[in-house]
């Protein structure tokens, strides 16, 4: 794929009600997930203070790249949303093409400041926060890699990195996007953090994060996946220089925590590797997963020698909590 022919941007006009599923459903077909949300809003007589107007729509928007998939995606969107519809008001699909040099400041226009689990917060790198005594504070400019916190399994991720993290312990974020949970496993504190996607455009932006986030000494970001999944190539299909990383030593047994936020199918497929590379009482948190495909997951988790500890669900969207057992075959229970 070229990635400089530009972007679409798909937007739609909503009622309050309808943002969770609207923006369930456009992650589903934008680039790595990626969601913007812009509430109608009163603007205050003094300062920035604002308020947010019930009575004018939501809009929606996502991005998908300009390739020979965009036209397929525009159709099953514009389709889907039909049939929400169907159940409440939901606007036409806008469909507006961006050059390469304007897909950022779109973006940017409406990414704010989020608190994402009880401790962490992200701050575009464009804007200031006053934190909190306790806060985690992860600065994130997320470029083309679109991993903004947004979406409900990057918060449920995050949660539950703020219990999990392994003080000390090193860390695999496998499906790295633009950072956000190596970085804030690193912060949370893991002493080293790998962190793999198979897409080039998010190692580099995992790179420049962790480096305006002061932890590139404790997280190395590379082109690749765990095990078997170095040979799946780009998760959108894009023929992408993929190298072949292998997380894990030979002796399969790297990490004591690994999270993965990324799609169901591929945790499934690497469910036998993704327990490979965990030391013995290590933890896997997963995400990534559709409620429909739930079941397929678990399955394979258990199947792969994992006892589920955890489930939590956002919306439509699942997160995992699975352990290796302290000894090979030994069961255990559901203790945090």
């Amino acid at each position: 794929m070229n990635l400089t022919a530009g972007w679409l941007e798909l937007s739609v006009a909503i009622d309050a009600e309808a943002v969770e599923s609207v923006t369930e459903l456009l992650a589903q077909f934008g680039y790595n997930g990626g969601v913007a949300i812009e509430h109608p809003i009163i603007p205050g007589l003094d300062g920035p203070e604002y308020t947010i107007d019930p009575a004018r729509p939501v809009t929606v928007r996502t991005y998908v790249p300009i390739d020979e998939h965009a036209e397929d995606v525009r159709a099953q969107l514009e389709q889907r949303l039909w049939f929400l519809g169907m159940m409440r008001p939901i606007g036409a699909l806008q469909v507006r093409a961006l050059a390469e040099s304007d897909w950022a400041e779109a973006w940017r226009r409406y990414y704010s400041i989020q608190r994402i689990g009880v401790r962490t917060v992200i701050v575009p790198s464009w804007l200031s926060h006053t934190p909190e005594p306790d806060d985690i504070v992860l600065s994130l400019d997320p470029g083309m890699a679109f991993g903004t916190g947004l979406h409900p399994t990057t918060q449920l991720c995050v949660q539950l990195l703020e219990r999990y993290t392994p003080d000390g312990g090193d860390v695999l974020d496998l499906g790295c996007g633009s950072g956000i949970l190596a970085i804030a496993a690193a912060r949370l504190g893991a002493a080293r953090v790998l962190a793999l996607d198979t897409d080039p455009v998010a190692v580099d932006a995992t790179n420049q994060n962790t480096t305006l986030n002061g932890v590139a000494g404790q997280v190395r970001a590379a082109l690749g996946s765990l095990g078997s999944g170095a040979s799946f190539g780009h998760w959108l299909g894009w023929d992408a220089p993929v190298a072949p990383v292998h997380a894990a030593p030979a002796d399969g047994a790297a990490f004591d925590l690994i999270v993965a936020n990324i799609l169901a199918r591929v945790l499934v497929a690497l469910s036998d590797d993704l327990v490979a590379a965990l030391r013995p009482g290590g933890v896997v948190i997963s995400s990534g997963i559709f409620f429909e495909r739930e079941a397929e997951v678990a399955a394979a988790f258990v199947t792969a020698g994992l006892v589920c500890l955890e489930r939590h669900q956002k919306g439509d969207w699942v997160a995992f909590v699975h352990r290796r057992p302290a000894q090979d075959g030994q069961q255990q229970g559901a203790d945090t």
